[in-house]
């Protein structure tokens, strides 16, 4: 079974399963180099059809995270052999009436008809199905259908700021079953307050909350501070809802960007408390929230495997305290959980709805995204004048200047999918000095001090590091460090104590692993500081032509990409 998924909407995606298996899977932005682009994915699309080898005729299926089919689908396939008749809905009504009165003034939306010779429509064949999948149950079969097999029943917990109507749900899962136990609407929302917050601080709702995050450690909590300005729950229920009012929304070359009235409340708020203060007490919020939502339906479903997904779940301490809770027994939360995984969730769906018999197997890497061969890569590096030097084991080279305490670029394989950098398009430096954190966020990154770095630690050496820890592959849960860890790896143990590691396994991605490893061999830490190779405010890089212009345009030492080396004139 061919199945395409589809998001469009804030990060928009695509991704394909064929079988049951994520064969491609990425963003629109990475190609477009637009941050959260929003508009409809095609060149995510055409990437995903074209690293499946399938053509869009190829398809049985198309899934989509939503109750109705959009109207781009209309323009961009070819749905004449499809029922598209949705006469009788209000909305349609609307549109007939709007779409007379552009045709009064001479204008009229795009049209299938309008696209031009070079775009032309995706054909179907009579085969292929549309299949809709609410928000919220899309990001819950992301989770679930990415978790492994499971032994009993589990609880899925969905939540982000609002996705149709819903911000926040509980599900139980049994088998492949997928089962809605409750959910909250907008009123019950915990993202947007976060987001609310964070443009309380004059940084962006929808994409800059991880600022908050990082910045909470630095302050001081204020029970009490925001009394009034976020919904509260007891016992797993909505006590006190809270009314957000109505929610602007601006398209922003593609982007989104979210705004209410209370953010002006908070932004007068934060004028009269440190920035630190204030973000350890949205922390706390969200945190003690999240909790009196999520455990009391452990409880009351008797189980002890949870499964999580929706952009909340992008908030690593938030995963931890419920790991640190001691009632699950096993915690996973899907590694792009944001919207961009909604295309994968759909499409998951889809799949298990057709085969419920099927196995639900564990995922151990996000390298879903476009690969480039050497000889592009050296025909890309020549066109540009450069010199460069091709060597045989790129991973003793890199790991000698990361000894050495070069700030490396490191563009190898597939691109990730998800937010997280995880080894194939990355900054890599040592941690082993503290102030490789502070060079990094201003000469490289040009973002924030306080922002904190990650490590990338080979799995068989994450209890040097870690304290009550769990298998984390993709940087999506902090843990504590223990005692030594700042000493010996200060670069990327946070101001708290806490680590966001990835736990790096052999086999999985062997070239970035064979880094960490000789870097071990001559450092004696198994462990390397990374972040994802771009600066702030942009996606991370995809192509060649990415990487080397960011490269060149940052305080990067050296750029390894594919077999070949890059050295600044200095080094």
């Amino acid at each position: 079974m061919n199945i395409l998924g589809i998001s469009s909407g804030h990060d928009s995606s695509a991704a394909i399963i064929v079988d049951g298996d994520i064969i491609a899977a990425a963003s629109e932005e990475r190609f477009t180099r637009i941050k959260n682009d929003s508009s409809f994915p095609l060149n995510a699309i055409d990437y995903c059809l074209r690293q499946s080898g399938l053509s869009s005729e190829d398809l049985d299926s198309i899934a989509l995270p939503d109750v109705r089919l959009p109207k781009e689908f209309g323009i961009f396939f070819d749905l004449s052999k499809h029922e598209n008749d949705r006469s009788g809905s209000i909305a349609l009504i609307k549109r007939r009436l709007k779409n007379e009165l552009k045709k009064y003034l001479g204008i009229r939306d795009m049209q299938p008809g309008d696209l031009p010779i070079y775009q032309p429509q995706y054909k179907l064949s009579n085969k292929c199905a549309f299949h809709l999948c609410e928000h919220h149950l899309a990001h819950a079969a992301s989770a679930y259908y990415t978790s492994g097999n499971h032994a009993g029943d589990s609880m899925i917990v969905t939540m982000d700021g609002l996705g149709g109507v819903v911000s926040s749900a509980i599900w139980k899962a049994s088998g492949t079953n997928i089962v809605p136990i409750r959910k909250y609407g907008r009123e019950g929302s915990l993202g947007w307050f976060y987001g609310n917050a964070t443009e309380g601080l004059g940084w962006r709702h929808g994409s800059d909350e991880w600022k908050v995050m990082g910045l909470a450690p630095y302050g001081v909590e204020q029970p009490g501070l925001f009394d009034g300005f976020h919904p509260e729950y007891v016992d797993g229920e909505l006590i006190r809802p809270h009314d957000y009012g109505r929610i602007g929304r601006w398209n922003d070359h593609g982007a989104v960007h979210w705004h209410t009235n209370d953010a002006i409340k908070l932004a007068e708020l934060a004028s009269t408390i440190s920035r630190e203060n204030y973000a350890a007490e949205v922390q706390r919020v969200v945190e003690e929230q999240s909790m009196a939502l999520i455990i009391p339906w452990l409880k009351k479903l008797n189980v002890v495997d949870i499964s999580c997904a929706g952009g909340s779940f992008l908030n690593i301490k938030l995963n931890q305290k419920i790991w640190n809770s001691g009632l699950v027994d096993r915690q996973w939360i899907y590694p792009d959980a944001g919207d961009a995984g909604l295309a994968v969730g759909a499409a998951l769906h889809n799949y298990f709805l057709a085969h419920p018999q099927s196995e639900i197997r564990k995922i151990n890497h996000l390298y879903w995204g476009p690969e480039h061969s050497d000889q592009e890569i050296a025909a890309a590096l020549t066109e540009r004048g450069l010199v460069y030097e091709q060597v045989g084991n790129p991973a003793e080279s890199v790991a000698r200047h990361l000894a050495e305490n070069h700030a490396i670029g490191w563009f190898q394989g597939r691109m990730e999918a998800g937010p997280r950098a995880l080894g194939a398009r990355s900054i890599l430096m040592s941690p082993l000095h503290a102030e490789n954190k502070d060079r990094i966020n201003a000469k490289v990154k040009y973002r924030e001090s306080f922002r904190p770095f990650c490590p990338s630690i080979l799995k068989e050496a994450a209890s040097e590091y870690l304290i009550n820890y769990r298998d984390e592959p993709f940087m999506i849960t902090s843990f504590d460090g223990t005692p030594d860890a700042r000493k010996r790896i200060p670069a990327v143990v946070h101001v708290d104590g806490t680590v966001r590691p990835q736990l790096v396994a052999e086999g999985t991605n062997q070239r970035y692993y064979d880094v960490i490893k000789a870097f071990g061999a001559l450092t004696g830490e198994y462990a390397v500081m990374n972040t994802s190779f771009n600066v702030k405010g942009e996606p991370v890089v995809c192509s060649p032509r990415d990487a080397i212009r960011c490269f060149f345009d940052t305080g990067l030492d050296v750029l390894s990409i594919g077999s070949f080396i890059v050295k600044k004139p200095t080094i």
